[in-house]
């Protein structure tokens, strides 16, 4: 059955440690022992695999159908307040955000001198001189590190600036993500905030239940449409079990929102993209805004636009088989003549399609959609095909575009 090899024992003890002593606790960690969480050490946080009432394979197909919560709270939450902090953050990462209006999110990179991508993270323009930062936990101690030596640095260059940040800690601030079709109907019978005018990667403050003050980013991980609320720990589980009594909301753990990111396309950094990586390589050149790339003074841009001028080497490509066992990280790709061509970053069954998925990288040459190309798995051979992603569509709410 899919969903009974969906996740292996060998997947876990790959990707995770299962001591769970050894990784930080977020404020729903004694909530999900309650609940039946399996705990697993997940960039040195414990979090729920899954939970005992349902496999991951079925866990996906509810977010898909219906809504799911997931603790996310290991990821490194961050306020930047001052003026000139739009200029600041332009100093380190490729988004536009003098452009980006008032509420507005953005998906963007920091990057090194070479083009690397040193994370990848959603960065919230509250107004001018007020953002809100969501990174990655597994890169929580380079990012700290990155963008208070940036500010040193832009201190000196600019004396009459009072940019300060503010880096949440799990005990301070958690959060959790609303995802699926039916998150917006459960999340608006509790809230005051107008969600039918919060389209994607857009925020807003609000009140949910009794919790004051929530951030409510229309946003997520999973290709569905869906929220991320960041609210204090202390209310975090007030939050999630009122939630969770709004009919068709179920607890997800790491592992769907591992499959449902990668049936929707999206990156894992340490994975499908890391240091070495530039984003043209890594198919995201639309994160390099276009009047960076005039601009061309963030850290990188040399690499980066000589690889938007005259192309790179290799791609990021989607990959789907029929047969035989995912590819997971790894794994070799060949041509039809068995020559390697590249290497799998992620790959798992695809429990909304009924076939493999995967994501890797093989030389430009060989990306093209509908190349036919063979997966070695514990060597041996299964035919594949480049396909375009996402694997699933996108159901994310945007506002319809004007005629006019």
């Amino acid at each position: 059955m899919l969903g009974k090899r969906l996740i292996s024992s060998k997947f876990i003890n790959r990707f995770f440690s299962s001591k769970p002593s050894l990784g930080e606790k977020t404020g729903l960690y004694d909530f999900h022992v309650k609940n039946g969480g399996k705990i697993v050490n997940f960039g040195g946080f414990a979090l729920p695999v899954q939970y005992s009432d349902q496999s991951i394979a079925a866990s996906h197909v509810h977010t898909r159908t219906n809504a799911s919560i997931f603790d996310v709270s290991h990821m490194l939450q961050t306020e930047i307040k001052g003026n000139k902090c739009t200029e600041y953050l332009e100093s380190i990462c490729t988004a536009d955000l003098k452009a980006l209006p008032s509420n507005s999110s953005t998906l963007t990179v920091f990057t090194n001198e070479n083009g690397g991508i040193l994370d990848d993270l959603i960065v919230t323009k509250i107004t001018e001189e007020e953002f809100y930062v969501v990174s990655n936990a597994a890169m929580k101690q380079q990012d700290q590190q990155i963008m208070t030596e940036a500010l040193k640095d832009f201190k000196t260059r600019n004396t009459n600036t009072d940019i300060e940040l503010k880096f949440y800690q799990p005990k301070e601030r958690g959060l959790i993500a609303l995802q699926g079709p039916k998150a917006i109907t459960a999340l608006q019978r509790l809230t005051d905030a107008n969600l039918s005018e919060l389209y994607f990667m857009t925020s807003t403050i609000g009140k949910i239940g009794n919790v004051e003050r929530c951030r409510i980013t229309r946003c997520g991980y999973t290709g569905e449409d869906g929220f991320e609320i960041s609210m204090p720990t202390q209310r975090q589980v007030e939050l999630t079990e009122l939630l969770l009594e709004q009919e068709d909301v179920k607890m997800a753990g790491l592992g769907a929102r591992d499959s449902l990111r990668l049936e929707a396309g999206l990156c894992l950094y340490g994975s499908d993209i890391d240091q070495t990586t530039t984003p043209v390589e890594a198919a995201l050149t639309w994160l390099v805004a276009k009047s960076r790339r005039q601009a061309a003074d963030f850290p990188g841009a040399n690499v980066i636009l000589e690889h938007i001028k005259t192309g790179c080497g290799r791609k990021r490509v989607g990959i789907t088989s029929h047969s035989g066992p995912p590819a997971r990280h790894g794994s070799k790709i060949l041509d039809e003549n068995q020559k390697e061509l590249g290497e799998v970053t992620s790959g798992c069954p695809g429990p909304s399609l009924g076939k493999n998925v995967a994501m890797g990288y093989v030389s430009t040459e060989n990306s093209k959609v509908g190349t036919k190309v063979l997966l070695k798995i514990r060597d041996k051979l299964y035919e594949g095909v480049v396909t375009k992603m996402p694997f699933v569509p996108s159901r994310y709410y945007v506002k319809a575009k004007s005629n006019k």
